[in-house]
Parts: C-alpha cells; structure tokens; sequence
C-alpha cells in the first residue's frame, strides 16, 4: 500500500467526503467519520480494485460508516444540516437572509424524503456525481439511479410546495 497515495487521496477529496456526511451527520460526528473513512481505506486498500474512482470508493465507505453510525444510534430519520456557502456577491443582508431561508427549507425539505431519495438526491442533485458514480456507490444500477432520481425530485417539488417555500 502506497501511503502517500492515501495522502494525496485524503488532500484530494476529504472535502468532498465532509460535505456528503453534513447531510447524514451532526457536525460534531462528522470530522471524526471523514478521519475513519481513510483509515478504513488504508486497512481496505486491497480490495480498491480500481474499477472506480477513488472518490466514489472513498465516498461509499463515507455512506457505509454514516448508515453503521446512524444504527448505532437507533436513528430512522437522519438530521441534515445545511449546507454551508460562500457568497461572493454584493447582495444586500435581506437578500442574503431570503437566500438562507430558502436553503433551509429546501434542505429540511430533503430530510423528509425516504432514505433512497434522499440518498439519490444528495449524491446526483447537491454532490453533482454521474449517473455510474451513484450507481457504484448505491449498488444500483443505471437505470435505477436514473428513475429513482427522477421520482425523487419530483417528490421533493411536491414537499417543497405542500410546505410553502418558494424557490427562487
């Protein structure tokens, strides 16, 4: 095993493994799972067989952790936490707050979606991965990943508008 590959792994996408777990996660369990993702990729290094990504390697023992946390804790519901931005624009503090609010709806929106969906939504629709990264990732295959996406967003437009919240 190539140690420094690990590290150039772990500089490479230990932002991208952080932001996908906020969305499973407490913030403060969240640093913690992200240090155990690579050290369960430097005890597993055998078995990346190559045929992904290592984002998507890495980002699948992400989930598998999230999953064996959330059992340990005997959660059904998962908290997300929002996602948090940078604005690099001049909006006014009222535009910023509107912007804020309707991130806030969007993303507890997302957090009453069944367990697939939210996955789905989480990895192609806010982590932008492709339809065979996902699939990888979830075991499915293509076309689940496709279909499941499409019902997913279309039941999260209904919850968004059942709750209100106007998207801008």
């Amino acid at each position: 095993m190539d140690e420094e590959l690990i590290t150039d792994w772990f500089d490479a996408y230990a932002d991208d493994i952080y932001r996908f777990l906020i969305y499973y996660m407490s913030t403060t369990d969240v640093e913690d799972i992200v240090q155990e993702v690579f050290i369960k990729a430097i005890d597993r290094y055998d078995s990346f067989k190559g045929n992904s990504s290592p984002k998507t390697w890495l980002i699948s023992i992400a989930r598998n952790l999230a999953i064996d946390e959330a059992r340990k804790r005997k959660r059904k519901d998962w908290r997300k936490l929002i996602k948090t931005y940078e604005y690099k624009t001049e909006a006014s503090p009222e535009e910023d707050q509107l912007v804020t609010e309707t991130r806030t709806q969007i993303h507890q929106a997302i957090s009453t979606l069944k367990q697939d969906y939210r996955d789905v939504v989480i990895l192609r629709g806010i982590e932008e991965m492709t339809v065979a990264e996902t699939a990888n990732i979830l075991k499915w295959p293509d076309t689940k990943v496709r279909v499941t996406f499409h019902r997913a967003l279309k039941a999260l437009k209904t919850k968004i508008e059942e709750g209100g919240y106007e998207l801008q």
